[in-house]
């Protein structure tokens, strides 16, 4: 973060002084503390640390604790629009260390203080001076804010959701979003974003798996790794969550359950901490949420083990841990570890805690808090380093050298600007899989003289706005995109059935009799079929069926949308089939089917011009699932990586995948040659070098997402068959080749071992190049001394 704090407080000192403001502001400096002369932690030539040191030092319990805890805002918790009086009155007189979502137009004021934008960065800015001018030390706030598909602010620019954004494959993609997001999120005032996600979804029954990059470690971490990057390399934090083995609780439930994951130390190690390892140690994550569950009996976020040995003392994290709301309450009212509040705080704050979220007033947890340390249940010198990792959060961020962020003028111009739009329909484009394309009935001609548009997802809006990201935006239907793209077609519309039945989710496990009203939809929908040339049949999931406190126990389309497909089905006409849904589903009626068949997940803003251009062949889809589809739920657990035998087949089960890790065709062909690994031998600290050529030997400009995959082949302890190691997304015209060169390290190469060490095994490795993880096109092996 580029930052120069002389010129900030420069610019302060002459515009709050033409303003009559309060005199701490000077030319060198802001008098935080009001007491007329320049201290250290106002001195912005000063070092952070003792800047951090020198305020800890003034500090007394009240504002020490204030700094540990959350204000929600927008009528939430805070019901104040703008400070009053009355707050001299309130816990938050002594400070708070951050407001979360405030004036982001989604609470109790809408739009009235989030639009336009110039209104909301006013706003910040003068609840942040009544921390700055009327409490004692003037410590600022941490605006957090919520923002993995996009800022969560009012018409903000929206993204696809992660689900989508881990089918692109596109690291560099994955950057631009974070920059736009973080670009957006400063000139409106905010200072920390949670984001991203990078919980493993590896059981699609989980209603959360919409909100992750995907089912690969490797995959989740190097895009989660550029997020945080675009993120704080443009003036915000970035709080990566939810930490840890979040995202595999028992059955893939969400909602009340998230709790219990059934998994290994080793596979804990492997699969689900590893993201959060790339985050901390290779992107530098300046914030981290713990999570609601527990790993072995112990609540994550009461757990010195994860929050201080694994977090701090393995991987060296510099920033401050918030909890995800009601987190550090269960360890007293949902895990019943500990017998009181009291106990909860004190075991939570000891773990390794810094800020408490909820959606309670601060003082629920505040008074708790400084109870413990009355007790001595807390040692002074853990609140003191607890404080100081948010305080030092805060000064690196420049809150004490500016801390009036945002800039009314940019804010007007810069957000959902053509530009940003613009990349959020690259982003849509790039999240569309082609599941199907039987002789190649895609792209579809624009000379059809009509197109029946039918499903319940055609028109849909409101329900295709996953959650966490920004609201009131005008959403391009399917159906918008594709009148758009035929002005001379007859395009005709019918929903033909809603996204779930009257009986969902029983419906599921017993028959029910179709509702009158049922019917009459699905009736029309079947003629309107027959009397056109081709049908696009948008189908899927929703805000009804996948996202938080969403999961199934089921992956087939609910019974509705299945009697529709298969209606359209016998009509006999043409049919294509746009899936847009937040996880995998078992369509194997349609793969049998459907000749035709894209998914386009939860696309965004942008999303029916997105599907238009790629059904008729303005775009080129190159997306790959970042999730296996099995072909049934009795099949879970079944994602990639595998271990040995672990979908070997059966006679009495239906057994491999639907559609594979890494897959996703094309309207070109690829052809991958000249492998080259260098050195073939190597030391334990050495690299190796993978380099080979990929040609589009088509007729169309294509995108290919390269794969790399690794297997060790033999171990102390048991591997995976192979696991993915290096991807690349490229664009080639027809004919063009390109050279692809990937390194891999100790990080690629190594495992947890026998003696739960991570370390590189000396034997044989076996490389695997290839269009997704079934589909290899070059294999080499290799050797470490």
């Amino acid at each position: 973060m580029k930052i120069k704090p002389i010129i900030c407080l420069s610019l302060l000192y002459f515009f709050l002084s033409f303003n009559k403001k309060p005199n701490i502001y000077k030319k060198e400096y802001i008098d935080f503390n009001k007491n007329g002369k320049k201290d250290v932690y106002e001195d912005p030539k000063a070092s952070k640390e003792d800047r951090v040191k020198d305020l800890l030092s003034r500090m007394n319990i009240e504002e020490k604790t204030c700094q540990l805890a959350t204000l929600y805002g927008s009528g939430r918790v805070l019901k104040d629009p703008l400070p009053t009086d009355g707050w001299k009155n309130e816990v938050w007189k002594d400070g708070i260390g951050n407001i979360d979502e405030q004036h982001n137009g989604l609470g109790t004021f809408k739009s009235e203080y989030s639009y336009p934008y110039s209104k909301h960065v006013e706003t910040l800015q003068r609840i942040q001076r009544w921390f700055v001018e009327e409490t004692r030390l003037g410590i600022p706030v941490d605006f957090t804010n919520e923002g993995i598909r996009g800022l969560a602010h009012d018409r903000a620019t929206s993204f696809p959701a992660q689900c989508g954004q881990g089918a692109t494959w596109d690291k560099k993609l994955i950057r631009q979003i974070g920059e736009v997001e973080a670009k957006e999120a400063s000139a409106l005032g905010y200072t920390n974003i949670y984001a991203p996600i990078l919980g493993v979804a590896q059981d699609p029954r989980w209603g959360r798996a919409v909100e992750s990059y995907g089912e690969d470690p490797y995959l989740v971490g190097q895009l989660g790794k550029q997020m945080i990057l675009g993120l704080q390399e443009n003036g915000v934090a970035a709080t990566a969550k939810h930490f840890a083995v979040y995202s595999i609780p028992v059955g893939g439930r969400d909602g009340g359950t998230r709790t219990d994951p059934h998994v290994a130390p080793r596979e804990m190690k492997t699969l689900y901490l590893e993201p959060f390892r790339v985050a901390v140690q290779e992107a530098g994550a300046l914030g981290v949420m713990s999570s609601y569950n527990d790993y072995d009996g112990v609540p994550i976020t009461g757990s010195p083990y994860f929050l201080t040995e694994i977090l701090r003392q393995q991987w060296g994290f510099k920033g401050y841990v918030t909890t995800d709301s009601a987190a550090l309450e269960f360890i007293h009212k949902k895990h019943k570890v500990a017998e009181s509040m009291v106990d909860a705080v004190a075991q939570g704050v000891n773990a390794g805690v810094n800020i408490r979220t909820d959606f309670t007033e601060p003082e629920d947890y505040i008074t708790p808090l400084r109870e413990a340390i009355a007790q001595g249940k807390i040692a002074p010198a853990t609140i003191d380093d607890r404080v100081a990792d948010v305080l030092k959060v805060k000064f690196k961020l420049g809150l004490f050298d500016n801390p009036y962020k945002g800039d009314k003028k940019l804010a007007d111009k810069l957000v959902q600007s053509k530009e940003n739009q613009a990349l959020s329909l690259q982003a849509a484009l790039e999240s569309i899989v082609l599941l199907k394309n039987e002789d190649n009935l895609l792209p579809l001609k624009k000379s059809l003289n009509s197109v029946a548009v039918i499903g319940p997802n055609a028109k849909e809006k409101e329900g295709l706005i996953s959650r966490y990201g920004p609201a009131n935006l005008p959403i391009v239907t399917v159906y918008e995109g594709i009148k758009k793209m035929l002005p001379d077609t007859k395009v005709v519309y019918e929903k033909g059935a809603e996204i779930i039945s009257s009986h969902f989710p029983e419906d599921e496990i017993m028959p029910f009799p179709i509702e009158s009203e049922a019917q009459e939809m699905l009736d029309k929908a079947v003629q309107v079929a027959k009397e056109t040339d081709l049908t696009i049949l948008v189908l899927g999931g929703s805000e009804l069926t996948v996202r938080e406190d969403r999961s199934r126990t089921s992956l087939d389309l609910p019974q509705s949308q299945q009697r529709l497909l298969e209606a359209i089905c016998a009509t006999d006409k043409p049919v294509i089939l746009v899936m847009i849904d937040g996880r995998a589903a078992a369509i194997n009626y349609a793969q049998q089917n459907v000749p035709a068949i894209i998914h386009a997940w939860f696309p965004g803003e942008f999303g029916g011009d997105a599907v238009a251009k790629v059904l008729f062949g303005d775009y080129n889809p190159g997306g790959k699932l970042a999730v296996t589809f099995p072909k049934s739920v009795g099949q879970i657990p079944y994602a990639f990586p595998f271990k040995p035998g672990s979908k070997a087949s059966s006679g009495t089960s239906v057994y491999g995948a639907l559609y594979p890790f890494g897959y996703g065709l094309s309207y070109t062909t690829f052809k991958y040659s000249s492998l080259k690994i260098t050195p073939t031998s190597q030391g334990i600290e050495g690299n190796v070098n993978v380099n080979f050529t990929v040609t589009n030997t088509g007729k169309r400009t294509g995108d290919e997402v390269v794969q790399l995959y690794l297997r060790d082949e033999y171990s102390s302890v048991i591997s995976y068959t192979k696991v993915l190691r290096g991807f690349d997304r490229i664009t080639l015209n027809p004919g063009e080749e390109k050279e692809i060169h990937f390194v891999l390290g100790k990080q690629e190469l190594g495992l947890w071992d026998i003696n739960d060490k991570f370390t590189v095994e000396p034997g044989s490795f076996k490389v695997m190049v290839g269009a997704s993880s079934e589909d290899i096109k070059l294999e080499g092996k290799f050797t470490i001394k």
